[in-house]
């Protein structure tokens, strides 16, 4: 399959899925295989798993080392840091997050930090988490309220060179056109049902539109991720989205 130019990174949200097989994965390739076949067809991937629990280094080493050449990981901040911390008084838990992260080397793309809804609006709490990572450039920040969405936020993730996430779900439409770094982020859960939505060729057409706009507000790569797993949308939309972006 054909790829889009470099600045347009699409992949879905993490690749080992059993109901993938036959709809995405043939159905006599061993699951041994299936990362490989996945970077066959997407330049990247995002991985939740990091969100929900701790991998050993060399976990680490080994997605670093299974990628090919120019592929890159994303990896979810862990929700002890966002869901639970709610971003206070999480510099410890930050430093040992980013010192696993960096194991990836230059397969390292991006973190990804989703405030929780239930965080307390405070543009200085956001500010002192961000900064307590390494290279706050590293980081895509995901907003699940709308509260958020202020210029004085805005400003705080220009300052720190972080990028700001534009979700599509059922709970929020937040497409907004901000680029607040030179790396741009998409994030598709599925527009009527979370996970088991299969976007129409329309819908996907605006996202190919959007993504050319994040270029020309100043974006140099564009990541796009679905998440809606279910019955293989995700693989599937993408490599339509994909299409549309080489045209």
């Amino acid at each position: 399959m054909n790829r889009p130019r470099g600045q347009f990174l699409i992949g879905t949200s993490g690749w080992s899925y059993d109901h993938w097989k036959e709809t995405f994965y043939p159905e006599d390739l061993p699951k041994r295989q299936w990362f490989e076949y996945y970077c066959q067809h997407f330049s990247a991937v995002e991985i939740n798993a990091t969100f929900y629990r701790l991998f050993k280094d060399q976990t680490y080493l080994k997605w670093r080392d299974q990628a090919p050449e120019a592929f890159k990981y994303v990896l979810k901040v862990p929700r002890i840091i966002t869901h639970r911390k709610y971003l206070a008084e999480a510099e410890e838990s930050i430093k040992r997050f980013w010192q696993s992260a960096v194991l990836l080397g230059d397969k390292f793309g991006l973190l990804l930090l989703q405030i929780a809804p239930q965080t307390p609006y405070d543009p200085d709490r956001l500010r002192k988490a961000l900064l307590a990572f390494d290279d706050p450039g590293k980081l895509a920040v995901e907003f699940r309220h709308e509260q958020w969405l202020t210029a004085e936020i805005k400003q705080v993730l220009q300052e720190a060179h972080a990028s700001f996430c534009i979700v599509d779900s059922p709970r929020s439409n937040l497409r907004r056109d901000w680029v607040t770094s030179e790396i741009a982020y998409l994030r598709l859960h599925g527009r009527q049902h979370w996970y088991a939505y299969d976007y129409s060729r329309q819908e996907l057409q605006e996202f190919a539109e959007l993504a050319k706009q994040m270029t020309n507000l100043g974006a140099k790569e564009v990541y796009i991720f679905f998440n809606n797993d279910f019955e293989g949308y995700a693989p599937h939309n993408a490599f339509s989205l994909a299409e549309l972006l080489i045209k």
